[in-house]
């Protein structure tokens, strides 16, 4: 609303001054404040998040923080070790990233490069539309039908596991996935296809042997990015994973991600302003550093790429 009206009050000035410099000028102020509000927002974000954080080290130690392995706040004998956490949190998202990725690139690779332009015209849109699925429904999903499953498979595996959950995050970041590994694949220039033809490569050789190379830092990002959404997933990690802190890289017990603890803190039990409330903020600040590293090394990766193959 404020934009339309700033670029109204711009045109408005322009046709009375007759300048067009005036309505150009508007409208670069107007962009340049809707870009700079993203910026604004992250900063704001840092600086909660660091202030609160300070209130949690001024009681307990970055030591017992990075090198206890037990994570205990809301128990009577606490212990702050992140890494259980850190453990629940790696474990899920390598097991989504394990089912996601191949599947997401051999999706890419056949709308790309063998889907007629109308079946690709068909099957992306509905791909697409597999993102907009709720997260908790894909938590549920894995609670009440991928769990059932795996236990005729594995007999021992409880109701709450790392495998179900992680199955579940890897079908949710599948459009993303596949999505953009197809968006890779299909700006790789026709030039280096005809160049393999020409060179006598069958279609497969081609395909491995150009097109893949030349899309590698499109599809390295959509990978990092893929895992970047996987690590922030809540909702079906609070549901199906079980929320029991244990550290252990077992698919088929019980884990805690940093996601789900701050559910489990942000429910309203914990009262305001103690450690415990703390701890949230703690954990915060450590899901938001892993996001951040691994979405500026998706840029760097593409930046790289794109500078190698212009």
């Amino acid at each position: 609303m404020l934009v339309c009206t700033l670029l109204c009050g711009g045109y408005e000035m322009s046709r009375g001054a007759n300048s067009p410099k005036v309505f150009e000028k508007t409208v670069e102020g107007a962009l340049a404040l809707c870009s700079s509000f993203s910026i604004l927002t992250t900063l704001a974000i840092i600086a909660v998040l660091s202030v609160e954080s300070v209130l949690f080290f001024r009681e307990v130690s970055l030591s017992q923080f990075i090198f206890d392995s037990q994570w205990t706040p809301l128990f009577l004998e606490k212990h702050f070790g992140i890494w259980p956490l850190i453990a629940g949190t790696v474990l899920t998202s390598a097991i989504a990233l394990a089912l996601s990725v191949p599947a997401g690139l051999i999706i890419a690779i056949y709308i790309s490069e063998f889907a007629e332009e109308r079946t690709r015209k068909i099957l992306k849109p509905l791909l697409e539309l597999l993102a907009g699925i709720p997260t908790i429904v894909y938590g549920y999903f894995a609670l009440l039908v991928i769990t059932p499953i795996l236990q005729h498979v594995f007999p021992n595996m409880g109701s709450f596991n790392a495998l179900s959950a992680g199955i579940a995050m890897g079908i949710m970041i599948l459009p993303m996935m596949a999505s953009l590994s197809e968006d890779a694949i299909y700006t790789v220039p026709r030039s280096l296809r005809e160049g393999a033809y020409a060179l006598g490569a069958s279609k497969l050789q081609m395909i491995l042997g150009a097109v893949l190379p030349g899309a590698v830092g499109g599809i390295t990002a959509a990978v990092i990015l893929s895992a970047a959404r996987a690590v922030g997933e809540t909702m079906i990690v609070a549901i199906a994973a079980g929320q029991q802190p244990l550290l252990h890289f077992d698919p088929l017990r019980p884990v805690e991600t940093m996601t789900a603890y701050i559910v489990q803190v942000s429910m309203g039990d914990t009262p305001h302003g103690t450690l415990e409330y703390h701890t949230l903020f703690a954990v915060a600040m450590m899901l938001f550093l892993l996001t951040m590293v691994l979405n500026v090394i998706s840029l760097l990766i593409r930046e790289r790429f794109q500078r190698m193959y212009r």
